[in-house]
């Protein structure tokens, strides 16, 4: 492929050399270059690409891409300067395979949470609905039955680029996907053709990343600052942040709720552990999910499919037939059968909205306990807040190790316990070993007591020192609760 095709839409500032010139493949790695290559020099969070331009210039590399050009250059190689490296990724990205999102019915999905149930319950619904369907996000990633093992919330723009010209080769007419905020800010998105942008809510997350919340709803809102006109923009009135990701969008808008005035109005009549039952356009339907959020998660997927123009009754007798995302407010089976349910909640919202959710369902006498950490070498301000949120809405709490990365989890529990109030202290323990800490929340919980496990979800690995141990919360439950 020549140089110059894959910069048609690359503003650049300053080329040296030629563009009329056979290359290679794309690198933002400069251990995975090879002589003919382009590589891609980003200012990262935490490495500066620049720092590798002598290696990739040792390496026989066709052109660098980079936004400081270097004071010394090699004849024969080609230099683009830019505003944005990863910008100009992620628009190469598209380009050099073709432009794989132009060829099927790609939707955005962004929002601090819902984000996975929501993109996996529109998988299946289009999966039942007898479409081929891709999907991109947290858990795996999806061509039709076809399953790729995801690595982040939202891959790189060669890994996004990729698995869709895959799809696209595989004939996929509809392809979700999960837009985080890091992707959307570092532009692994840019250049995609997107159909539809949704997005879900936003609440306090990632402030160790965008330093502020303004800065953390400016990056959300830049998926729908990229909307073609051609595009659907759905948004959650009942969040108020929902009319900002509006604003200056051009693509056709369109609002969904469940408390407030929207284009799809909806209410919820009964919500119990045996599921919901939501009022639709008018219409009760049942569903097999649990909890008011949920509700909100397939709410976006029954008016995306409808916006697709496809038969509301058709939608939602499948939509009535799903069940949720792995890890995901998930009902463990058990022998006991106690109420044991774990959830991916590592924000305090998302916590907050998970335990409210058990408080409106729960019966009479039946006492909430809940084990959860926090993550390591993450947003070190949201501790505090999810153990007094853990306090104030259990009955007993086990503040217990999550993923502690690097840092020392007695330490972190330290920093969750300092959001305590005097009051609450006598109802909290505090156990590292994330298993032992299940154990005691069995021993303390009557048979019909609810146990809910939060923090770590669908994952099946525990992060300690840089080292990945084997850890699933509904293994360590179902071996317990015998």
């Amino acid at each position: 492929m020549k140089l110059q095709e894959l910069l048609v839409d690359v503003a650049t500032i300053k080329t040296i050399g030629t563009v009329d010139r056979e290359v290679g493949q794309i690198q933002f790695d400069s251990r995975k270059l090879s002589a003919g290559d382009i590589f891609i020099a980003q200012k990262g969070t935490q490495v500066d690409g620049h720092r590798f331009i002598p290696t990739a210039e040792e390496t026989g590399v066709a052109a660098i891409v980079c936004e400081d050009l270097p004071k010394e250059r090699k004849d024969g190689i080609t230099y683009l300067q830019v505003e944005s490296a990863s910008k100009a990724l992620g628009l190469m990205a598209c380009a050099f395979y073709g432009h794989p999102s132009r060829e099927l019915k790609l939707v955005g999905v962004t929002g601090t949470n819902g984000k996975t149930t929501t993109v996996t319950l529109l998988y299946d619904l289009f999966r039942r609905l007898a479409y081929s369907t891709g999907m991109l996000s947290t858990v795996v990633n999806k061509i039709n039955e076809e399953e790729i093992t995801a690595t982040h919330t939202t891959g790189d723009a060669l890994q996004i680029n990729q698995l869709l010209r895959k799809m696209a080769d595989a004939g996929v007419q509809y392809c979700f996907m999960e837009a985080s905020s890091h992707a959307i800010h570092q532009h692994r998105i840019a250049g995609l053709d997107f159909d539809g942008g949704v997005f879900t809510n936003i609440t306090h997350d990632h402030l160790d990343y965008h330093q502020t919340f303004k800065d953390y709803i400016f990056a959300k809102k830049m998926l729908f600052d990229q909307l073609p006109a051609h595009a659907f923009a759905l948004v959650n009135a009942d969040d108020k942040r929902g009319p900002v990701m509006l604003q200056n969008c051009k693509a056709k808008h369109y609002t969904y709720a469940l408390r407030g005035l929207s284009d799809f109005p909806a209410k919820i009549v009964s919500n119990g552990f045996h599921g919901l039952e939501i009022e639709v356009e008018g219409q009760p339907v049942f569903f097999r999910l649990i909890g008011a959020f949920n509700a909100y998660n397939l709410m976006v997927a029954y008016v995306v499919a409808s916006l697709f123009e496809i038969p509301k009754e058709d939608v939602l007798l499948e939509l009535s037939a799903l069940t949720g995302a792995p890890g995901r407010f998930e009902l463990v089976p058990n022998a006991l059968r106690k109420v044991a349910i774990v959830d991916y909640a590592h924000t305090p919202d998302a916590l907050e909205n998970v335990l409210k959710t058990i408080q409106e369902i729960r019966q009479q006498g039946q006492q909430m306990i809940t084990v959860v950490g926090c993550g390591g070498d993450r947003d070190k301000t949201k501790r505090p807040k999810m153990a007094h949120i853990a306090a104030k809405l259990s009955d007993k709490v086990i503040l217990t190790a999550d993923n502690p990365r690097s840092e020392d989890p007695q330490v972190i529990l330290q920093e969750m316990a300092e959001g305590l109030e005097i009051t609450q202290r006598a109802k909290v323990l505090q156990i590292l070993d994330r298993k032992e800490a299940i154990r005691t929340a069995n021993m303390l919980a009557e048979q019909k007591d609810i146990i809910l496990v939060a923090g770590k979800g669908h994952e099946t690995y525990q992060e300690i020192q840089g080292v990945r141990h084997h850890f699933d919360d509904r293994e360590v439950i179902r071996e317990i609760l015998v």
